[in-house]
Formats: C-alpha cells, structure tokens, sequence
C-alpha cells in the first residue's frame, strides 16, 4: 500500500487489497465528458461552494482506493491528497469495457464510504443514473440533483 500511495500511474490505477486495477478509459467520449463536466464545476463553484476533483484517489477502506472520474466535494479546502473522508458526489462515466458486476460493486463501495450521491453518466446512450443510500434511479428528467448544497444540472448543457 505504501508503494502505491508514493506511485504515480499514467493512467492512475486503483488499489484493491493488495492488487494494482487498471481503469478503463482513454477514449475520446469519455475524456471529453470529463473535461465537460469539471469546467461545469468550475464555472458553479462559488454559488454550489464546491470543488470538483477528476481522476482523485479515495480510500474507501482501510486497502482500498477508488479512482472516480471526478469527485465533487463540499467547502473551500485544503484538501487531503488521498480523499478519506466521503466526497458529495463521486461520478462514473461509463467506458465501452465497464462490466455491470465491476460498476455495482465500485457504486456500493461509495456508498458503504458515505458519499451522498454516485452518479453514472453513459457518454453513448446520453443517459445517466443517480445512487443513493436510498435507492437509486436513472435521470429520466434529464436532470442530475443533489441537496444541501443544492446542485442541479441539466443533462442538455454537458452532452
């Protein structure tokens, strides 16, 4: 574990109880959504009182990092270097090669974590899913939510 903590991967790989995992992405869809995405944070951040943080390490246990294609998190910072404390909102954006089983299992370790809200937006089918503790639902609206802080945005202004 400390070896990875002090390795920096290109593309960065997630730890999983003593496996190095590769991500599935690198493909245009996907990193341009990403960039979509953190700019739309960006321009928000004042009036969301948010950052919003691609490719950021988390631990969601004590031997297991996640690596969400972008973590949004409540306040000003500073920040740890390694999330260990639950995001508000951690992302997936689907790459042509993520299994069902490998994103239900990534969701639920967020969610186990305490993020509020996991969302999961398909760069193809231009459709996404919200996670909660609660249950979850796909964006049938178009619109991807959050409270406290209250977020909203409509899928037609990233895609």
């Amino acid at each position: 574990m400390e070896e990875y903590l002090s390795t920096t991967y290109r593309p960065d790989r997630e730890y999983m109880d003593g496996v190095l995992l590769e991500r599935n992405l690198g493909e245009y869809d996907h990193s341009n959504l990403q960039r979509v995405l953190v700019g739309y944070f960006y321009v928000h951040r004042n009036e969301w009182k948010v950052q919003a943080s691609p490719a950021q390490r988390v631990q969601v246990k004590p031997k297991r990092f996640r690596v969400p294609d972008l973590c949004v998190v409540v306040g000003p910072g500073p920040f740890d270097q390694v999330f260990t404390t639950p995001p508000l909102i951690c992302m997936e954006i689907l790459s042509k090669d993520d299994t069902m089983e490998s994103m239900q299992e990534r969701i639920g370790e967020y969610l186990v974590f305490g993020v509020k809200y996991v969302w999961v937006i398909s760069p193809r089918t231009l459709r996404a899913w919200v996670y909660t503790s609660g249950g979850f639902y796909e964006a049938q609206d178009r619109i991807l939510r959050t409270e406290n802080p209250e977020i909203v945005i409509p899928l037609a202004e990233i895609f």
